[in-house]
């Protein structure tokens, strides 16, 4: 149960669920996702290091 609510929580966030639909299509680098998400590469290091 646990590892289940700690899946939940960081698919709680919708840039972590907007990270993953991007990945769906095809493997991206963090410089590519940061851009994507028009982010900085630090804010998308931390949210992939949650995922």
């Amino acid at each position: 149960m646990k590892e289940f609510i700690k899946v939940m929580k960081a698919l709680s966030d919708p840039t972590r669920v907007k990270i993953l639909k991007i990945l769906e299509r095809r493997p991206m680098c963090v410089c590519e996702l940061q851009t994507a998400l028009g982010s900085a590469q630090s804010t998308t290091s931390k949210h992939l290091k949650v995922l």
